[in-house]
């Protein structure tokens, strides 16, 4: 059986999307009609870990996706009331299952990319993996310290970015512009099938653009 192929240009807000303590609106960006995806006012004002960092805050697509790749373009940036520690997080949720209680994603993180010149440890550190609820970046980087779960890559802020991933039950890889960064055998979430998210964390400004998605079958 072939596989299905869903697309969107992100050039609107793709039909029945729901924001999750996101603002989504198309714009011009990059010499591309794009969707702008940020925090809301209100949540960047709230609680770290309750609020945002790696919590459900995306734009959600309604699309049926267990295994697969994903691909989109992101241009990331700060907002001009970003926290010190912001770094432009934007990238994919995927597998966000019916009441958005779990989920997986991976995010590019531009300010600590190689192309900014960022002292260690923050060179390896410029794209994540995590699985909500029970697997943010912090508690990985604890109980992981070899740092399998995030990885360097040759990016910078304010640039259009490749994100791609390759799904299969447990197994992940991710690349940035084409590269291999992050190849997992065992991931932390639950397989299910669940919907897709244009995800974005403090202090971001992100901007995405032709999304697409092949489901295995």
């Amino acid at each position: 059986m072939s596989n299905r192929i869903v697309q969107y240009n992100l050039e609107t807000i793709p039909e029945g999307a729901q924001p999750y303590s996101v603002t989504a609106t198309t714009v011009r960006m990059g010499g591309r009609q794009t969707l702008r995806v940020t925090l809301t006012d209100e949540v960047s004002k709230g609680k770290p870990n309750v609020d945002f960092i790696d919590v459900p805050t995306f734009l959600r697509i309604p699309v049926e996706f267990k295994n697969g790749t994903l691909s989109v373009d992101i241009l990331s940036s700060l907002r001009d009331d970003a926290p010190a520690y912001a770094r432009g997080f934007a990238g994919l949720a995927y597998r966000i299952s019916d009441h958005t209680d779990a989920f997986e994603a991976v995010y590019i993180r531009p300010l600590n990319g190689l192309k900014t010149q960022p002292e260690a440890p923050r060179d390896k550190r410029a794209l994540q993996y995590f699985a909500y609820p029970d697997w943010k970046f912090d508690r990985l980087r604890q109980e992981y310290p070899d740092g399998r779960f995030e990885a360097g890559a040759h990016i910078g802020p304010g640039e259009w970015v490749n994100l791609s991933l390759d799904i299969d039950d447990i197994k992940l890889t991710a690349y940035v512009d084409g590269s291999e960064c992050i190849s997992l055998d065992k991931t932390k979430g639950t397989v299910i099938t669940g919907d897709i998210g244009l995800f974005v964390d403090i202090g971001t400004e992100a901007f995405f653009s032709d999304l697409r998605i092949t489901i295995s079958n």
